[in-house]
């Protein structure tokens, strides 16, 4: 790799970040709009045209917001795990398998895998340095959801590795010319998504912010800039799973219907927050282990059946 390729990779990850937090505040206008028209009202509308301007208004008003600091806080902490948890969840963006220049590499998955993980460490800092019971029970509870969640996902994932037989993205694109995975795993791709809604504390398992009994969870001390960072981070890494949902089940990246796709998903995951009620904690962990983690394990023992079958 030459001087010159390195500095358009760098210009392309400069680029493609700008847009995705320029996706992020589009994200969140489409779902007012959405959650607005399911309940039989405009969504914003006031501010430039059908409100479009209103992302921008929102992040104006958060970052120039007086910010008042707890005193028993753990400053160093407090401070500095939103904004690496953001880092992470822009990270995993450069591993989306466009043709060029960008970081791409033949361990892609496990490097995504790896980012995935270290969210949950930065929401339990931001929970404990808080110093706050409601944080910290908010804490728990999404260290709990998201460890129990993260088992049955990596068994769905290694479903699909085990049928490309590498761990680089690139490669879904080649398998998918003729057939969707999304034809032939469709119980692991409604697997997959429910548990990506699980992973990322949305809507209906949004326990770690649940505000009817803990006053929003383990954010409940921040505000301003610092709650526009976890912000960020948490619809930065929903938009990407919308992303690595398309291309892992429906089809090539390289065509216009991956991005009609993509918004396709986007918009199912708003619609399941307009309709479904939040679960029981209970029903949750019942829902991982009792059901998806059996499906998961024996998708995963009949993939390696066949594929041990054709290579007799």
């Amino acid at each position: 790799m030459n001087s010159l390729e390195t500095y358009l990779s760098i210009l392309s990850m400069i680029i493609l970040l700008i847009m995705v937090l320029i996706s992020v505040a589009f994200f969140t206008l489409f779902e007012r709009k959405i959650l607005g028209y399911m309940q039989l009202r405009k969504g914003p509308n006031k501010v430039g045209f059908y409100g479009i301007v209103q992302p921008f208004n929102d992040a104006i008003k958060l970052f120039s917001k007086e910010y008042m600091t707890t005193y028993l806080s753990n400053y160093l902490f407090f401070y500095l795990a939103p904004f690496i948890n953001f880092f992470f969840s822009l990270l995993i963006w450069v591993l989306v398998p466009y043709m060029e220049v960008l970081f791409h590499f033949n361990y892609s998955m496990l490097f995504m895998f790896s980012c995935m993980s270290m969210t949950i460490y930065f929401i339990m800092l931001m929970a404990w340095s808080s110093n706050s019971k409601y944080s910290m029970l908010g804490g728990l509870r999404s260290m709990a959801q998201v460890i129990s969640y993260e088992v049955s996902l990596m068994l769905i994932i290694l479903s699909l590795i085990f049928l490309i037989l590498t761990f680089n993205f690139l490669n879904l694109n080649e398998y998918q010319k003729f057939i969707w995975f999304f034809w032939i795993l469709l119980p692991l791709f409604i697997c997959l998504f429910v548990s990506f809604l699980a992973e990322t504390n949305r809507s209906p398992f949004d326990f770690a912010e649940g505000e009817s009994e803990l006053v929003s969870g383990f954010n409940i001390e921040y505000g301003s800039g610092l709650f526009a960072a976890i912000f960020l981070a948490e619809y930065t890494s929903i938009l990407f799973f919308c992303f690595l949902l398309s291309f892992m089940y429906l089809g090539s990246i390289y065509y216009l219907s991956f991005y009609l796709k993509v918004i396709m998903l986007v918009f199912l995951v708003n619609w399941v927050r307009g309709v479904m009620p939040r679960y029981r904690y209970d029903k949750l962990m019942y829902l991982n282990w009792k059901i998806y983690l059996p499906i998961s394990l024996n998708y995963l023992i009949l993939i390696l059946g066949t594929i041990l079958f054709m290579s007799m």
